[in-house]
Parts: structure tokens; C-alpha cells; sequence
């Protein structure tokens, strides 16, 4: 069986802001701030998805331009939204151990010696 961290090993590892304090203790069923934002974001995430996929696929240059136009600023909007939440305390990440950080490095670097330039 795998060991699982504890609470206080788990809350050493995330990245995050406190908390604003601008949104209630108790979830009602009405969207706050948070809920707006990060379904904002999940947007955003959705159409750089499918922008990208259709960026690809164009044949038409002017197309091709403009929609790469779009997937560039929904990118910049992502970021926007990303940077409140976390600004915010809204958005946590979890950060890896440097040994698993420098074991991936290395398996990747490795792969460039099967590039052919």
C-alpha cells in the first residue's frame, strides 16, 4: 500500500494566497465571485482547446491568421482569470518533489539525442 501524506505534509506542498475572505462560509446555491471566474476559466480552457484544433487545420491563410489571432488572446484571457484566482486564494497548486523534477528532466533530455539536427 501506498503511503498517503498527511493534512500537514499535503498543505507543505501547495502552492497558494490566502484567502480574501470575500466569499461566505457557507455555499448557497447562487454563483459568487469565485464561481464566475472559474467558470470563466474552464471556458477559456475549452475554447483554446478547440481554437488550436481549428488554428491547425485551416487552409486558408487569412483564416488561419485570424483564428490564431483568437486562440493567442483567449490564451491571455486564461491567464488573466487564472492570475485573480490565485491572487485571490481561489486556485492552489501542488508542488513536486525537485527529485521527481530532476528525474524527468533528465529521462526528457535524453530524447534529444534522437533528434536528427
Amino acid at each position: 500500500m501506498q503511503n498517503q501524506p498527511n493534512q500537514n505534509q499535503q498543505n507543505q506542498n501547495q502552492i497558494a494566497n490566502p484567502q480574501t475572505g470575500q466569499l461566505p462560509k457557507v455555499k448557497g446555491p447562487e454563483m459568487n465571485d469565485r464561481d464566475f471566474i472559474n467558470d470563466g476559466l474552464s471556458t477559456c480552457k475549452y475554447i483554446t482547446d478547440s481554437l488550436n484544433i481549428a488554428v491547425r487545420e485551416a487552409s486558408y491563410q487569412q483564416l488561419h491568421d485570424d483564428l490564431l489571432q483568437m486562440l493567442n488572446e483567449t490564451h491571455q484571457s486564461s491567464r488573466q482569470l487564472f492570475e485573480v484566482m490565485f491572487r485571490n486564494g481561489w486556485y492552489k497548486l501542488e508542488a513536486e518533489d525537485q527529485q521527481k523534477i530532476n528525474q524527468a528532466y533528465q529521462q526528457f533530455s535524453n530524447y534529444s539525442s534522437q533528434f536528427p539536427y
